[in-house]
């Protein structure tokens, strides 16, 4: 049954059924769907709209729900149903019946989806995320394998001059970084929750839509009832950062497939990234990088389309905003595949030196230098660059490079040019003359590299049940030198929406949780970073992200129990006494291996004047 059904005498046409319903493909919402729908039970019981055993009886039945659906996600694409939120519904009243019915009481399907799609939309850029970070370690890595490795340089795909082939993987780390900048700001813009803005008016029940949006993980509540709901900015956004990080991608697989080629053979690509020819034997086809190629265009047109679809559209919801989902589907999945594609040509790339050696020591792409060389004789060097051109065409009549002229053919054209003239046109002293910040001097290359290697790309965010182990681990990690208190593995899955995580590159390798006591006490807990990874700033980012978290929870004052109290200070917090801390907070201290021996300095960060809240921080430098 459609859930709008009770307006109509009539169902729809099956025409009509077909090219209205989205469940085949926002089927893919399904555990996010199911995650808002928990969120909003919660969000009813605290305004008395459900019982607390109506609220446990929907939690349990959708969390069942959950694991059906991941279990079997294309059963649900199948169903049968308009939409996601339809399907979620009528298996919900499978499960509990007429209670069901309920949940949906001051929600809207525009709200609903709107929540979906950004929910879906976090975790996807999240992923592709610690995938671009992933490829530019790579890239690094090639770099440091090739370091000394000499290219020819091109321009309008003409030799130009010799660059370091390290010098070239280093670009595309630059372009990568830039992917990455804009893949966080879209995140940060993304993060906004839209849930209880119900059809385009808000809602008319009392919801506290800041503690909704906090747990579902997002950084605030939206702001405007009738922008949430018509809101595709981060759509085209996220569209517009995958259309751009394509085009690197594109055009680095148009790099190698040119060096790949039989009139380069500057480098090799492995079996497991090509492919062979039907009819002819002897060919290995460059298919993973002209995929690569292909496929941007796809991701260009969803960037169009979703442009295309949202212009002129009048405020609020309108059905053409269903549009919004497929490219979006297509496209991001597609900009992940390359990405790891990417990657995997790269990891098996076989360079031949000696060919581009060669390829750069042709061409007379040493000719700047020798126009260079002219300059520091004293001569202008537009007159430079003029005979160096006649001297590059006495080259080709002899068919030989430059550095192979006879002194005496360099100085019928230009008498100042001396026996000096040759280490300036060796390759090596080509390379080397590039020394000014991101030249491709080996000095200059090797210091990019090192850079690189140091600045890692450091993400806050809400923790999930995928990052149980990696909590655990410092938990534990910390836990042994007696510097955080101990917890059970089950204690962190119960209570996984306290934490937060620092990923590095990807991985997790810092965290800390909120808890809050029935008292409306606060504390943070378990703060510890991984000694081994060699990224500052995780512990002010996770001390930031909480006291964020803390304002829109409305505390007042922020206690900490620290070792390190310069770091605090630098943060804003003062000095403040043991006795102000409650009791509650102290008894667990008992848990302390260091409780006979405290050492610990109480500090405090006054949010506003109301110190009636407190939070107490145990800090791992």
């Amino acid at each position: 049954m459609a859930l709008w059904g009770g307006r109509f005498s009539t169902g729809p046409d099956a025409a009509f059924k077909q090219f209205n319903d989205s469940l085949p493909f926002d089927y893919q919402m399904a555990e996010q769907d199911i995650i808002g729908s928990i969120a909003w039970a919660g969000a009813l019981k605290q305004v008395d709209v459900l019982s607390d055993t109506e609220h446990h009886e929907l939690v349990v039945a959708l969390q069942q729900l959950r694991i059906e659906v991941e279990e079997n996600p294309q059963s649900v694409a199948t169903a049968g149903y308009e939409d996601i939120h339809s399907y979620v519904e009528a298996m919900l009243i499978e499960k509990v019946g007429a209670l069901a019915k309920k949940l949906h009481t001051g929600r809207s399907r525009n709200d609903q989806v709107a929540t979906d799609f950004r929910l879906w939309s976090r975790q996807t850029a999240e992923q592709i995320l610690s995938a671009i970070g992933e490829l530019k370690a790579e890239f690094i890595a090639t770099a440091e394998r090739e370091l000394g490795t000499i290219l020819p340089g091109y321009t309008h795909l003409q030799r130009a001059q010799p660059v370091l082939f390290s010098h070239w993987c280093m670009a595309y780390v630059e372009m990568l970084e830039r992917d990455e900048s804009r893949l966080t700001d879209a995140i940060k813009r993304l993060n906004v929750c839209p849930l209880g803005s119900g059809a385009l008016a808000g809602t008319a029940y009392p919801i506290d839509r800041n503690a909704l949006a906090s747990e579902l993980g997002f950084s605030e509540a939206s702001r405007n009832s009738l922008d949430a709901v018509s809101d595709r900015d981060f759509v085209v956004e996220l569209l517009s950062c995958a259309s751009i990080s394509m085009i690197h991608l594109s055009r680095f697989a148009e790099d190698l497939i040119f060096y790949n080629s039989g009139e380069a053979g500057f480098i090799e690509l492995a079996d497991n990234v090509t492919s062979g020819s039907s009819l002819m034997p002897q060919k290995k086809n460059p298919d993973a990088l002209e995929l690569i190629r292909g496929k941007t265009g796809r991701v260009f047109g969803a960037f169009s389309a979703m442009m295309m679809t949202l212009k002129a559209l009048p405020l609020a919801y309108n059905k053409d905003m269903q549009e919004d989902k497929e490219g979006l589907f297509d496209a991001m999945p597609t900009w992940l595949a390359c990405i790891h594609m990417a990657q995997a040509c790269l990891k098996g790339l076989k360079v031949n030196a000696e060919r581009t050696l060669s390829a750069a020591q042709g061409g007379h792409a040493n000719a700047t230098e020798l126009a260079d060389y002219l300059v520091a004789k004293g001569i202008p060097f537009r007159e430079g660059h003029h005979i160096v051109g006649q001297l590059v065409q006495i080259a080709i009549e002899k068919q030989v490079n430059l550095e192979q002229l006879a002194l005496d053919e360099f100085k019928a054209v230009c008498s100042v040019i001396e026996e000096d003239v040759y280490p300036v046109l060796e390759i090596d002293a080509c390379i080397a003359a590039r020394q000014a910040l991101g030249g491709t001097s080996l000095p200059q290359v090797s210091g990019a590299i090192k850079t690189a290697k140091k600045k890692r790309q450091i993400t806050v965010r809400d923790a999930t049940l995928n990052d149980v182990e990696a909590i655990a681990g410092l938990v534990q990690y910390w836990a042994k030198v007696g510097e955080n208190l101990p917890r059970a593995k089950s204690d962190m899955v119960h209570s996984i929406n306290e934490f937060a995580v620092t990923e590095v590159d990807g991985k997790v390798t810092g965290c800390a949780s909120l808890y809050i006591y029935d008292t409306g006490l606060a504390e943070i807990r378990s703060l510890g970073i991984n000694p081994e990874v060699n990224a500052k700033g995780q512990g002010q980012q996770l001390v930031d992200y909480l006291l964020s978290k803390a304002k829109r929870l409305a505390l007042h004052r922020i206690i900490v129990l620290t070792r390190v109290p310069g770091f605090f200070t630098k943060q804003g917090f003062t000095d403040c006494t043991k006795e102000s801390l409650p009791e509650k907070v102290m008894k667990d201290c008992e848990l302390c291996l260091r409780k006979d021996n405290c050492d610990e300095v109480a500090m405090e960060y006054m949010l506003t004047s109301k110190a009636t809240n407190f939070i107490s921080c145990r800090y791992v430098a």
